[in-house]
Formats: structure tokens, sequence, C-alpha cells
């Protein structure tokens, strides 16, 4: 399993909603249940945000690979996921 690091802001309405697609596709599907998400607030650890490249949140990374940057809908979150998977 690759390890995944989703950048956000704790204010961000797109961000709040991307934790909440996460939440439900763990419920959803058994298989996502023991994926790890990193998560790093941007405005509280700028210097590790400051390290990757990317312009909006949330912004999700798998591996080192960056896999999905600004607003995303249910699917696109269960593709990070399945991303994660793969090893």
């Amino acid at each position: 399993m690759k390890p995944i690091k989703l950048f956000y802001l704790e204010n961000c309405p797109f961000c709040k909603k991307a934790l909440r697609y996460i939440a439900d596709a763990k419920t959803e599907c058994p298989e996502f249940a023991n994926v790890e998400i990193e998560m790093i607030e941007e405005s509280q650890q700028p210097e590790v945000a400051d390290r990757y490249d990317y312009y909006y949140v949330p912004t999700f990374y798998v591996g080192d690979e960056k896999v999905h940057e600004g607003g995303i809908y249910p699917e696109e979150v269960k593709e990070v996921l399945r991303r994660a998977l793969e090893a």
C-alpha cells in the first residue's frame, strides 16, 4: 500500500467535502478501511506544505505523485484510495 498525503485548509469548503467523501468511501468500501491518510493542514504545517508543488486544496499525493488538486467528487476520492492500494 502506498502512503497518501492530503493537504487541506480547515475552513475550506472543498476540503470539508473531501473529508466527508473519504469517510463515506471507507464506510461503503471495506477495502479502503485500512488506507491511512496523512493529513497536513497547510496553515499549521507550512514547512511541510512548502516542500510540495501545488496551488489548490484539497491536494492528494499517493507516494510521491500528485494525483489530485482542487475541488473533488466522491468517485475521484475513491480513485485516489484505489491508487493507494496499488503496490
